[in-house]
């Protein structure tokens, strides 16, 4: 059985978000702390005022930072940068005509703040959408797990058994049901911790019979996930080999991560489990758990462990 892998990356724009996150840290700084300096660089008039209203875009700068690198995905902090552009373009304009600044400086600032001005967009845009998982590109904090096992049959016995995915529950212990529609869709209903249940639509998007299944979420669910299994007959006839793609982004982030896997309920543990399962009800058509530890491998309570029975 192999382990469990970890991937993340960002989803298109929280890179970039990020990215100017630390650009508003660096600008908001020195436009605190050192205004005046700041006022020089850029070529403004040093008049009365002029280094109050530079601390204020600071404060304004220092804010946004504080926000964007808080969220994992900032959109709303972003569109209030571009709002904060389109001020700072205006107060640069009025700089542009005044006849005490040096023009050439405040033209090549108001160059900058354009550039700025057209990555804040882009990010904001980009993270207003409605994202899709894939298997290419992942969600920051979304995991990817990848597993095996061999089971005593063959390819198109395992194939059926798994696209029918009503049957799913009867081996993954954290599933309460899932209904098919017919049409490639279906609604599922999982267990999470402490006791609450998550429901999401999947869609089938790649069917080879006897070969591949391929599934993700549809619009926004409450777990974006996607996923493949896949079949292939065992070197030396010894059944089949299944093979689970599984990827997810778990319904509270990291700290969602974290107090699952204190609950022993972490992502390798669960996929390994359910393909543990797959086999004893694939094979022998029931799954065999010992009666103190109904749910499966859970560390806090193996203590309680009795000999193993059939689940009535």
């Amino acid at each position: 059985m192999n382990g469990l892998q970890q991937t993340r990356t960002g989803r298109p724009g929280e890179r970039l978000g990020k990215a100017l996150g630390w650009a508003s840290l660096g600008l908001g700084l020195p436009q605190v702390t050192v205004p005046g300096r700041f006022v020089l660089v850029i070529g403004v008039d040093d008049a009365s005022g002029t280094r109050q209203v530079i601390r204020a875009v600071g404060v304004r700068e220092l804010a946004a930072a504080a926000g964007i690198l808080r969220k994992r995905r900032p959109a709303g902090w972003l569109w209030a940068r571009v709002g904060g552009d389109a001020t700072d373009l205006a107060l640069l304009g009025n700089a542009l005509r005044s006849a005490r600044s040096d023009r050439r400086r405040v033209a090549a600032a108001i160059a900058a703040v354009l550039g700025i001005t057209a990555l804040d967009v882009l990010a904001a845009v980009r993270l207003s959408r409605r994202v899709k998982p894939t298997h290419e590109r992942l969600p920051d904090g979304a995991l990817h797990v990848e597993a095996g096992v061999t089971v005593n049959r063959s390819v198109e016995e395992a194939y059926a058994f798994w696209r029918d995915l009503s049957r799913l529950p009867s081996f993954m212990a954290h599933l309460d049901s899932v209904k098919t529609d017919g049409d490639g869709r279906s609604h599922w209903v999982a267990n999470a911790p402490a006791g609450t249940a998550v429901e999401w639509d999947a869609e089938i998007v790649e069917d080879v019979v006897g070969e591949l299944v391929v599934w993700r979420s549809v619009e926004v669910a409450e777990v974006t996930n996607s996923g493949a299994v896949r079949f292939r007959t065992a070197p030396g006839g010894r059944g089949t080999e299944v093979r689970v793609e599984l990827t997810y982004e778990p319904p509270a982030g990291a700290l969602g991560v974290a107090v699952a896997r204190l609950l022993g309920e972490e992502p390798q543990q669960q996929v390994e489990d359910d393909l543990r399962r797959f086999k004893q009800v694939i094979e022998t058509g029931e799954v065999v758990r010992s009666e103190g530890t109904p749910e499966g491998h859970r560390a806090r309570r193996q203590l309680r462990q009795r000999p193993a029975r059939p689940i009535r």
